[in-house]
């Protein structure tokens, strides 16, 4: 019991980051310092610093174009939507099952130490949950719809949303959601996720560094609750249609832990340079 409790107590204090934002530093808020004044940087800011030149240059040259800073405004907002709206459906069908589950005291601990309750009850908390879900504007709507199809036919179980992680090698971020998820054969794993919106199907230099960020979030996870993710899922959200998702094994999350680090050492290679 108290191994359980212990992986619960550590999940949930990554709910709200112990982290402070370094404006002197940076002034786009993208460095963070702990109590003790180590210092952290973003994971998106290491991840975009390390793109391959070609991929930065032709952002710069995007960006440059007339209209493109409003597009790229329309485009966060509609992602902040679509990830608000997850987070709503998936915490208010959370909240909804664990009453269910306690009045019935249906509740297993898993080898890891976390607590499931039966999937078929958290599934009928999600349709619970999605039935009584706020409107989105026109310009979201396509894309939460999809994400939420996908939450509502994939998640048996949320053990985290909108977690913080930070990590020795240098690197703070906030991951998306910790789920029970099947993998490609079916099979349910306990999984790092991440959500993404997406006008146009994303380059294989994109997809790359999507994989790149779940290994960052699967390393500091591990860091600070002694918890291994057995499978990480990227779900891009389309305007129609089903979402994108891109799933890494287990073997495959850990190489990508592995560029992740790399990519943290040339970064701050060329950070003391």
């Amino acid at each position: 019991m108290s191994t359980l409790v212990g992986v619960h107590d550590k999940l949930s204090s990554l709910r709200k980051s112990t982290l402070v934002r370094d404006d002197e530093s940076d002034p786009d808020g993208r460095v963070y310092k702990d109590a003790a004044g180590v210092v952290y940087h973003s994971v998106t800011r290491i991840l975009g610093a390390t793109a391959p030149a070609a991929q930065q240059k032709n952002l710069e040259k995007w960006l440059a174009r007339e209209g493109n800073l409003q597009i790229r405004d329309i485009a966060a907002q509609r992602g902040t939507d679509a990830h608000s709206h997850a987070e709503y459906v998936l915490k208010t069908a959370n909240k909804i099952a664990r009453a269910s589950a306690n009045r019935r005291g249906s509740w297993k601990e898993g080898d890891e130490g976390l607590q499931r309750m039966p999937s078929k009850l958290f599934q009928w908390g999600l349709e619970k949950a999605i039935a009584g879900s706020p409107r989105l504007s026109f310009a979201s709507a396509g894309y939460a719809r999809g994400l939420q199809a996908w939450i509502r036919d994939n998640v048996r179980q949320l053990h985290a949303c909108e977690f913080k992680v930070n990590h020795p090698a240098g690197f703070a971020g906030s991951c998306d959601a910790l789920i029970d998820a099947p993998d490609e054969t079916g099979v349910s794993r306990l999984s790092v996720c991440d959500w993404k919106t997406s006008e146009r199907l994303r380059s294989r230099e994109m997809i790359t560094n999507y994989c790149d960020q779940l290994g960052a979030y699967s390393l500091g996870l591990t860091e600070l609750t002694g918890l291994k993710a057995q499978q990480g899922i990227v779900v891009i959200a389309r305007r129609t249609g089903e979402p994108q998702a891109h799933y890494l094994s287990r073997f495959q999350l850990k190489q990508c832990e592995t560029q992740f680090l790399e990519r943290c050492t040339d970064y701050y290679d060329a950070l003391l340079k």
